[in-house]
């Protein structure tokens, strides 16, 4: 083994001047200084937490800084989308995957939403939807429908937003927009007691839809549709498991939303209990049903009717909360409909009974 070995100067003399070694620890001029207590996070340079603070001081020394970069204003979109029109700046924070391919930030609950498409934002704005921005892709095809949403957007003196189209493709999540999109509100649900208080200012038998397990936003639009078409006074959906007044629903209802008052209900089974309590009777639709739609005779008096899922139908409870179980007839075999086409046919059903 090294160091064993009997061969000359395999083995170092107890004279030689190189003597032992001697390590630094803190000896001498060798020895190691201390550099203090750790520095705090934001004392760091580079640390994510300095340049936070540091950011905050900046801000809290430019009030200006707050307020953010003000607006280009630039040329309108290409055919007269209006003087003073602003370029907006990418949208951050839109949920889905944007046209890069990253995931995005969900929106915080409560955050507005986008109507795209340019019927649904015509239809929006006749409908007196309090829309708070219009956005215009650059160099846009005009039509009527986009003549007749710049000029309403000047008229009611609403925020014109010119932007690119991927950056328009990005905000939509990919939707169709047809270059043109529209900002609306967080909606605003009604209570289920409320709709009885609006039935009873029209003068007509109450007329209720609630939806039980409908999770797909573009049925309820479909719905909200359907009942403002036939003189129905709103749509009930659960607060949990269901599609909520998202922009699809928007876009699909094509302005009914702003018409037609959806309520949500904590319990649905609940809420159908306190409207039978009020004189409803209460229609559940599902194809295995014991009644016929056209022989249901509680059709002119005080209704809601019941719309369950495609796949799944009506719930256990609910299904045993509602008075009858109706079926719509159908030929050749089919077996159901999705939840907007149901509601459709048995809307119309009904308002024929009542004339």
């Amino acid at each position: 083994m090294p160091g064993n070995s009997s061969r000359r100067g395999a083995v170092r003399k107890g004279a030689s001047k190189k003597g032992p070694l001697v390590g630094s620890g803190g000896q001498k001029r060798q020895g190691l200084q201390g550099k203090g207590p750790t520095p705090k996070a934001t004392e760091r340079t580079g640390h994510p937490a300095a340049r936070k603070a540091a950011s905050a001081a900046r801000r809290a020394a430019d009030p200006a800084a707050k307020a953010g970069p003000a607006p280009r204003t630039g040329p309108a979109a290409k055919g007269g989308a209006g003087r003073g029109a602003t370029k907006a700046a990418p949208a951050r924070g839109v949920q889905g995957r944007g046209t890069g391919g990253r995931a995005a930030r969900k929106p915080t609950k409560g955050a507005p939403e986008l109507v795209s498409g340019r019927n649904p934002v015509v239809e929006a704005l006749r409908a007196g939807v309090p829309i708070k921005a219009l956005y215009v892709a650059s160099r846009i095809e005009q039509d009527e429908r986009v003549r007749e949403a710049l000029k309403a957007a000047a008229d009611l003196h609403l925020p014109l937003l010119e932007v690119s189209k991927t950056d328009l493709d990005r905000m939509t999540q990919g939707a169709i927009h047809q270059g043109l999109a529209a900002q609306v509100p967080a909606y605003e649900y009604a209570h289920p007691s409320d709709l009885l208080e609006i039935a009873r200012h029209s003068g007509r038998p109450p007329l209720i839809v609630a939806l039980d397990g409908v999770t797909d936003p573009r049925n309820l639009g479909a719905v909200v549709r359907s009942v403002s078409a036939f003189g129905g006074h709103g749509v009930i959906v659960p607060e949990r498991r269901a599609a909520g007044m998202t922009a699809s629903a928007w876009k699909v209802s094509a302005g009914a939303a702003a018409r037609v008052p959806v309520a949500r209900a904590t319990n649905l089974t609940r809420a159908l209990e306190e409207l039978k309590s009020a004189g409803c009777f209460v229609a559940g639709l599902d194809a295995d049903g014991s009644l016929d739609l056209p022989h249901l005779d509680a059709a002119t008096g005080p209704l809601v009717l019941v719309i369950g899922s495609e796949g799944k139908g009506l719930g256990r409870l609910v299904g045993q909360t509602c008075d009858v179980i109706v079926s719509i007839p159908m030929a050749g075999g089919m077996e159901s409909l999705n939840a907007g086409v149901a509601a459709g046919v048995a809307l119309y059903e009904v308002a024929r009974r009542r004339g």
